[in-house]
Order: C-alpha cells, then structure tokens, then sequence
C-alpha cells in the first residue's frame, strides 16, 4: 500500500504498535514550567522503541509551545508535525511531535502531543 508514493505500513509481528489508557497522572515539565499535566494520557508501545505517551491538547499548556516549520513521516503513523516549547529556545526546538491525521490503525492518538524525553521531564504519578 502506498500513499502519495510514500509507504504505508500497518502494525504487524514484526512491528507491533498497541496503545492503550495510562492509569497514572504524567506531567511534563521544562524546567520548572509544567507544560502538560493529564490523567488521560494514551501509552504507545511500538516494536522495540520505548513506551510514549500521547496527551490531549486540552491537557497541554499550549501557551508555552510554538508551531514548527519541522515535519517527518512515519509509515506507520503518517505524517507527524512539531512544536517547540519556547522556555528552553534552541533545546526545545521541535520538542513535541503530533500526528494530526494519523493512519486508521493508530486513530487514538488523533491530535495528541508527545514529547522528546531527552528534552523535557515526563513524570508518571500512580497517586
């Protein structure tokens, strides 16, 4: 299957992608700004890469994060847009990654933003 000349892939036994509900509270934070705090935050688990999680714009600070001129294409995914979170400047440069019309396999995380851990602070509270 092809998009636009471009691969589509779905999840398969080679390249398993599951997502589910994260019954904890994740915070993000930069520094000591925190830019998301959700209870509702999604968990995607893809093949070999650490776990991610997918928080809800409403949930996100979106005050403190800048749209990017940045893109990328995952072929399981689709095309993936960014945004800098403007209180770190060049560190937080397309910091946060959002799928906006993500393929039908992964339609879950529609809208959502996760974040680079090598960037920003994601914490997971089980209170």
């Amino acid at each position: 299957m092809e998009l636009n000349d471009r691969p589509v892939l779905l999840p398969n036994p080679q390249h398993p992608i599951s997502i589910e509900a994260n019954p904890n509270r994740v915070v993000v934070k930069a520094g000591d700004r925190i830019i998301a705090d959700t209870r509702n935050a999604l968990t995607l688990r893809e093949a070999d890469l650490p776990p991610v999680q997918y928080i809800p714009r409403a949930d996100a600070n979106m005050a403190e994060l800048r749209r990017s001129v940045h893109a990328s294409y995952c072929p399981f995914k689709g095309d993936a847009g960014y945004f800098d979170v403007v209180a770190l400047g060049e560190e937080g440069r397309n910091a946060v990654w959002t799928y906006e019309q993500p393929f039908d396999a992964v339609s879950a995380i529609d809208e959502r933003l996760a974040f680079y851990p090598n960037k920003v602070t994601v914490l997971e509270h089980s209170d």
